[in-house]
């Protein structure tokens, strides 16, 4: 155990100051989701006088989606830097060492979560500054903070699993609006119940980031909604558990042909 431990820190370690030499990598999934957040939150404020609308502020309504973009950043940058370390040949050196399949991913994990927790701090400071309401008050944070944390954690375990079953930082890039369509199909501007087109709201219903977006939301906008909140904790736990077991899957078969 100590030396898995050792292994998963070192990898973790890497993931995480290698992310932070290159600005490229972080800045743009902290900047661009705060950009749609101004532009949303100030263009759709009007949405605010639908009969029904949970809250006066549209800004907490929104709030939520900067932690779903932020944790589709996770999944590229994650992917791109695994992609690369198979490109440069990092990994075939890795697999000639005592190293276990497990520690590459936990430590990959690792270091997603420690950018997760920055991403996650930015996004609920700016908006608090910015007169979001927290009904959920000081009790609501770490439950923010960890279900923002799972949330990029499965779908890094994507951007990996991408990574690992082609080496490509071209094809986990090429993935990354696919995922994106996902968030613009779900309850991202209404909520579902006020969605008029019959096609979209069905859509939306499927689309398992809809739940994903309501978890977060909850706690902005009703302080604690039980339900909201199991599906959403549920939806992420399987979505790590999915993800996980096909990057590790992948990387069992990768780890074999090398």
């Amino acid at each position: 155990m100590s030396a898995l431990a050792v292994q998963v820190g070192s990898l973790g370690g890497r993931a995480v100051l290698r992310t932070l030499r290159q600005p490229a990598m972080i800045v743009p999934s902290l900047v661009f989701p705060l950009f749609l957040l101004a532009v949303n939150s100030a263009g759709l404020h009007a949405a605010t006088d639908i009969p029904g609308f949970p809250t006066d502020s549209y800004l907490t309504f929104v709030l939520a989606v900067p932690f779903i973009q932020g944790a589709l950043f996770a999944t590229m940058n994650s992917g791109q830097a695994l992609a690369e370390d198979i490109e440069n040949g990092f990994f075939n050196r890795l697999s000639l060492t005592p190293m276990r399949g497990s520690s590459l991913i936990a430590g990959q994990l690792g270091g997603l979560v420690v950018i997760g927790l920055v991403q996650a701090t930015v996004y609920l400071a700016v908006g608090l500054l910015a007169g979001a309401h927290f009904e959920a008050g000081a009790a609501g944070v770490p439950v923010l903070f960890l279900l923002s944390i799972m949330i990029s954690i499965g779908f890094g375990g994507i951007g990996m699993w991408m990574a690992i079953r082609t080496g490509s930082g071209e094809a986990v890039q090429g993935m990354f609006p696919l995922l994106f369509v996902f968030l613009f199909f779900s309850s991202i501007s209404l909520p579902r119940n006020l969605i008029s087109e019959d096609w979209f709201r069905t859509v939306a219903t499927i689309n398992p980031v809809s739940y994903l977006i309501e978890g977060i939301r909850s706690v902005f906008v009703y302080g604690w909604d039980g339900e909201a909140l199991a599906l959403a904790f549920g939806i992420a736990i399987a979505l790590i558990a999915g993800s996980i077991t096909v990057a590790s899957l992948a990387l069992r078969q990768r780890m074999v042909r090398t």
